[in-house]
């Protein structure tokens, strides 16, 4: 496993490869009970054999459930991980976000949560009143790092002021046809020792090459997603075929492509989910995965030539295809 360059309040390093657990107790995913019951927790535990030390949550996630599977999983070897979770940004105040902090660190069965982070940039409530909540979480020693998620480069710098320090990390959609953090998110964090953290780095199985317009997603998530109507789904192909390519030069698959293609940028760490074991150690494998110089110009000509729908045209498409 290869690790971030970037200093942590406990020391802990951050895998380049993490864990995202979304689908831990949510049944949007439709991965069923005994996902939750029992795979999850072997996922968690391998991961951890890998040398995968970024696990990452939310309270939103299955309404705190996603959080207790999480630290029932940990158990033992919680002093392993790296765990992030984050809070669910209504009516954010200092005084919530304490009193919910609390609540997520109870559920994950920990003292300190590693990295609690904003899940949404609140349009009304400004960071001047979460992050003074923050700042005591973490004089108390309850939240070591504190970061954001979907935050402008202005914004997270703003979280920065209004925390009184560096706001350590920001979680966006990144990934071959999601590429706005390359602008300045990106750039920033290398500049200034941050982290971008990754979510959706296979654009939620979109660049696995897995789906087609003949063949579509079914669970809740990926079929009501724009990505996934049957003109995106032709129009990426192209992209796809690429990734292919490359993954056939390598003897791997394209979802580890895909990975490999995240990770070749600086400061950056990838969360994709696991639906078993073997996806995990797959997913993990990634993370040794070097590109040559022209397969990264390649996939990013691919990249850069996609042209999705998107819009109302997009979202009729996405009902009218059921």
């Amino acid at each position: 496993m290869r690790y971030l360059d970037v200093d942590t309040s406990s020391g802990r390093k951050i895998s380049r490869i993490g864990l995202g657990t979304w689908q831990f107790g949510s049944r949007e995913w439709g991965y069923g009970d005994d996902y939750a019951t029992i795979q999850a927790r072997d996922i968690v535990r391998r991961a951890l054999d890998l040398g995968v030390t970024l696990f990452d949550t939310a309270e939103m996630y299955g309404f705190g459930k996603s959080e207790r599977i999480l630290g029932e999983a940990l158990g033992d070897r919680r002093d392993e991980a790296y765990v992030a979770t984050k809070i669910f940004p209504v009516v954010p105040t200092g005084a919530v976000t304490q009193q919910r902090g609390i609540s997520s660190a109870d559920r994950l069965g920990v003292r300190t949560i590693d990295l609690y982070q904003v899940h949404q940039a609140n349009p009304v409530i400004r960071d001047s009143a979460t992050m003074p909540g923050m700042a005591s979480l973490r004089r108390t020693g309850l939240v070591g790092d504190v970061g954001v998620s979907n935050y402008s480069l202005a914004r997270w710098r703003k979280a920065d002021a209004a925390l009184g320090g560096p706001v350590l990390s920001n979680q966006v959609q990144y990934n071959l046809v999601r590429r706005g953090p390359e602008k300045d998110l990106i750039p920033f964090a290398q500049q200034d020792g941050r982290v971008v953290i990754a979510y959706s780095p296979l654009a939620q199985g979109l660049l696995s090459g897995r789906y087609d317009a003949g063949h579509r997603p079914t669970n809740g998530v990926r079929r009501y997603s724009t990505l996934f109507t049957p003109e995106n789904l032709e129009r990426v192909r192209p992209l796809l075929r690429v990734l292919a390519d490359v993954a056939d030069a390598h003897g791997v698959t394209s979802s580890q492509v895909a990975l490999a293609w995240v990770l070749s940028h600086p400061h950056v760490a990838a969360i994709p989910g696991a639906s078993s074991l073997e996806q995990l150690e797959k997913n993990v494998e990634a993370a040794e995965l070097d590109l040559a110089a022209e397969e990264i110009t390649a996939l990013d000509d691919a990249s850069a030539a996609f042209d999705p729908v998107t819009g109302a045209r997009a979202l009729k498409d996405v009902f009218t295809a059921r």
